[in-house]
């Protein structure tokens, strides 16, 4: 008999009057704030502005949870389209059901999105939220204690995790597979903060080994976890997944780091009204051309009266010299009496 264990709870839907809140969607969207709030404070650290980590998260979060979701349904397909199922729970993501590979890799869409509409480089900006993801999919993994998902085999330890009779579980305690990730993702986030300051990631690095690290963790949880999946050579198909991701991840580290060593200089330039407005550039361009035209004008009437100004110089030495040569001729002239005198 267990005496120890953490209890699950009797339900994850607490109702306001008429509104349901469910504990899964409350774990998501902590995470998605948490993110955005480091992935902010680490973006105007690397010089960027305040909230464009949020401008771009617009973009990014609901591209991430259409992916998310599509990822588990097309992995999962028999949970909804095999006998007996009903198709319209697919869309039921209140319940549970994200693949964090969809969700990483429709996520990233939108976020490209947005920053082409920033004017900034995606994988700056994929750095500087890194850490952020791994935390937000550490306060996400307790959506699934709330709907009692994701355990792993039985057993008698102390944080086993107890779980009731429901569908498609056995009442007991199991490894609490959803704990054990969401403490290797806190662990993820500060590997890659303090790798990012101690080696100064740029380039997409800092994500680069976020998602490395993650695969890692994940591919050991997977061999705990029980719930059906499909096999491949006899290997849940979430490790082969962790072990390809893991390994495009540390190429990627590797051949970025001797093609573009170093980090981004600038990465969110100044785009002010007038740099984003082409009417404004157009006007701009053609008053630089205005100045530059008047600027010419100036510069020809200078030099045409330079020579009126030269001439004038001469004629002043040619006046001086003759009052001098004036000045002199009048001494002689004043002693011509004296020397006929003598005479």
């Amino acid at each position: 008999m267990n005496l120890a264990y953490i209890p699950s709870p009797s339900t994850g839907v607490v109702h306001l009057g008429p509104i349901p809140l469910r504990g899964y969607a409350f774990c998501i969207i902590i995470g998605v704030f948490v993110a955005v709030w480091l992935g902010n404070k680490r973006w105007i650290a690397r010089g960027g502005k305040p909230g464009t980590v949020a401008d771009i998260a617009v973009w990014a979060v609901p591209f991430g949870l259409v992916g998310g979701r599509l990822y588990h349904v097309i992995t999962d397909y028999q949970l909804y389209f095999g006998e007996g199922r009903n198709w319209v729970d697919a869309f039921k993501i209140w319940e549970g059901g994200l693949g964090i590979w969809g969700a990483i890799a429709l996520g990233a869409v939108g976020a490209w999105i947005g920053c082409r509409l920033r004017g900034i480089p995606l994988p700056a900006w994929a750095d500087a939220l890194a850490p952020g993801i791994a935390l937000a999919q550490a306060c996400g993994r307790w959506g699934n204690w709330f709907n009692q998902e994701l355990y792993g085999r039985a057993t008698d330890l102390p944080w086993a995790v107890e779980i009731s009779d429901g569908p498609n579980r056995i009442a007991g305690t199991y490894h609490p597979t959803f704990l054990y990730e969401s403490l290797w993702c806190l662990g993820v986030a500060a590997l890659v903060i303090w790798a990012d300051r101690r080696f100064k990631l740029g380039h997409g690095r800092a994500f680069a080994l976020y998602v490395a690290a993650y695969c890692v963790g994940r591919g050991w949880i997977e061999y705990m976890r029980v719930d059906e999946a499909h096999h491949i050579l006899g290997v849940r198909l979430n490790v082969w997944t962790s072990i390809v991701v893991f390994i495009l991840a540390v190429v990627y580290l590797v051949l970025s780091a001797k093609l573009r060593p170093g980090r981004e200089e600038v990465v969110e330039p100044d785009r002010g009204p007038a740099a984003s407005d082409p009417a404004t550039k157009d006007g701009a361009q053609d008053g630089a051309q205005q100045d530059g035209a008047e600027d010419r004008a100036e510069d020809g009437a200078a030099a045409a009266k330079e020579p009126a100004d030269g001439e004038s110089g001469p004629k002043n030495e040619a006046g001086a010299g003759a009052g001098d040569a004036t000045e002199d001729a009048v001494p002689a002239d004043s002693e011509a009496p004296k020397t006929a005198k003598k005479l």
